[in-house]
C-alpha cells in the first residue's frame, strides 16, 4: 500500500467520523417498550389495524409533518377516513362543503372555527382530503359547551336543545373518575373546579370517539388526529371506543419532546403503540 493511498484512507476515516458526531436527529420513532422501530415498521403495523390515533404536540411542526407523509402513505392501501380534534362536530357542514370542493378556504374560514395555526399545520392535511376526496370528520364538541360542564358538571348537558346534543356523545357520558389521566387532572386544581376539569376532558373524549364510530364503515381505516393527552396511556378517546366497540382494532401514536432522541425516556414509555420522540430544541409553530 502506497502512502498515498494509506493517506486517503485515513482522512476518508476522519471525514466519516467527523460526519457522524455531526448528525443530528430531528425525531426517533420508538415503540410501547423504548425500542427504536422503523418508519416502514410503523406504517406496515398501523394498516393492520381499523383505527389509528395520533396523538400531537399541537405547536410540533415534526408530529405535522409526519401527520401528512402517514397518511400520504397510507392512501391507496385502504380507504381512508381523516378526522379531527381542531373541528368542532357543529362545524361539519362547511368542513364537508370545503373537501368536497363546494366553497373556498376564504368561506371556510368564515363559516368554521379554525385554530390559530390552521393554516400551518392543519390545511395540508384538510387539503389532502380535499385533493383525494377523502371524508374529513369534525369530531371535537363544541368548545362552549364542554365550558358548560367545566363550570357546572354533567347535569347542565340536559338542559340542552336536541340540536346542542347532536354535537356530542349521548347522554347520560360514561365517566370512570378513577381512570389514572382524569384522577391527575382532578388533583391540578381544588374543590369543585378539580372535579369538574377531568369531566369537561371527558366529554371531549367521549365525543371524539363517538363521532369516529359514527363514520366509520368496516373496511376504512380511520385516521385521528388530537392532543397527545386524549390518548396517553391508551386512555381518553380510546377508553370510550374500546367500551362500545372492543372488536375493532386500534393503534397509537403519541408525540413526546425530549434532549436526546437517541433513548427514550422511562417516563415516555408505554404512552402508544408508537412515541414519536422530537428533539426538544426543535422549533415550534407558535
Amino acid at each position: 500500500m502506497t502512502n498515498r493511498i494509506l493517506i486517503m484512507i485515513v482522512v476518508l476515516l476522519l471525514f466519516s467520523a467527523g460526519a457522524s458526531a455531526r448528525k443530528k436527529r430531528a425525531y426517533s420513532l420508538f415503540d410501547a417498550k423504548g425500542k427504536p422501530v422503523s418508519y416502514e415498521k410503523m406504517v406496515r403495523t398501523a394498516v393492520r389495524n381499523d383505527i389509528l390515533l395520533f396523538g400531537e404536540l399541537h405547536n410540533n411542526p415534526v408530529a405535522h409533518w409526519l401527520q401528512l407523509e402517514l397518511i400520504k402513505d397510507l392512501h391507496g392501501q385502504k380507504q381512508l377516513v381523516l378526522g379531527a380534534e381542531m373541528f368542532e362536530a357543529d362545524n361539519q357542514s362547511p368542513l364537508s362543503d370545503y373537501v368536497s370542493g363546494k366553497i373556498d378556504v376564504k368561506a371556510l374560514d368564515t363559516l368554521a372555527r379554525l385554530w390559530p395555526n390552521y393554516k400551518t399545520d392543519y390545511a395540508p392535511l384538510v387539503n389532502f382530503a380535499r385533493e383525494n376526496r377523502l371524508p374529513f370528520v369534525a369530531t371535537n364538541i363544541p368548545r362552549r359547551l364542554a365550558n358548560l360542564v367545566y363550570k357546572k358538571g354533567f347535569g347542565a348537558l340536559d338542559t340542552l336543545s336536541s340540536e346542542e346534543k347532536s354535537w356530542m356523545a349521548p347522554l347520560p357520558v360514561p365517566y370512570d373518575p378513577e381512570l389514572p389521566g382524569y384522577k391527575k387532572m382532578a388533583g391540578m386544581m381544588p374543590g369543585h373546579a378539580g372535579e369538574n376539569l377531568p369531566r369537561a376532558q371527558a366529554v371531549k373524549d367521549a365525543a371524539m370517539a363517538h363521532f369516529i364510530l359514527q363514520h366509520y364503515q368496516p373496511g376504512d381505516f380511520f385516521v385521528h388526529f388530537h392532543g397527545t393527552y386524549h390518548t396517553d396511556f391508551y386512555e381518553g378517546i380510546l377508553w370510550y371506543l374500546r367500551l362500545t366497540r372492543p372488536d375493532l382494532r386500534y393503534v397509537t401514536i403519541s408525540t413526546v419532546s425530549q434532549a436526546d432522541c437517541s433513548r427514550l425516556l422511562d417516563e415516555n414509555r408505554g404512552k402508544a403503540d408508537f412515541i414519536l420522540c422530537v428533539d426538544e430544541d426543535m422549533t415550534t409553530t407558535y
